[in-house]
């Protein structure tokens, strides 16, 4: 079973869970699974076409993931990590 980590800005669509436990075996496995379990994250995290939205990023371990569609495998006991990109800077 794998565990993605859900950043804190989009808690408030998963009742605050920090965490999610999938036996997906794909990262987009891992991916569609939690925006069914927590339909709120579906906007936030894919675009119409069902495709990771470009300013997201997901890594497995350390390893950065450009996309859903690569089939990246996922092992049991990986950690998957969403990051949302975070606009700033100053004026």
């Amino acid at each position: 079973m794998a565990t993605l980590i859900i950043p804190t800005p989009l808690r408030k669509f998963t009742a605050n869970q920090t965490s999610f436990e999938s036996n997906g075996g794909t990262v987009k496995d891992v991916v569609h699974e939690l925006v069914s379990t927590h339909e709120g994250l579906k906007t936030h995290l894919l675009d119409d076409g069902g495709n990771l939205r470009s300013f997201i990023r997901i890594y497995v371990g350390d390893e950065d993931i450009q996309a859903l569609d690569k089939e990246h495998a996922v092992q049991p006991g990986a950690t998957i990590s969403i990051i949302p990109a975070i606009a700033g800077g100053s004026h």
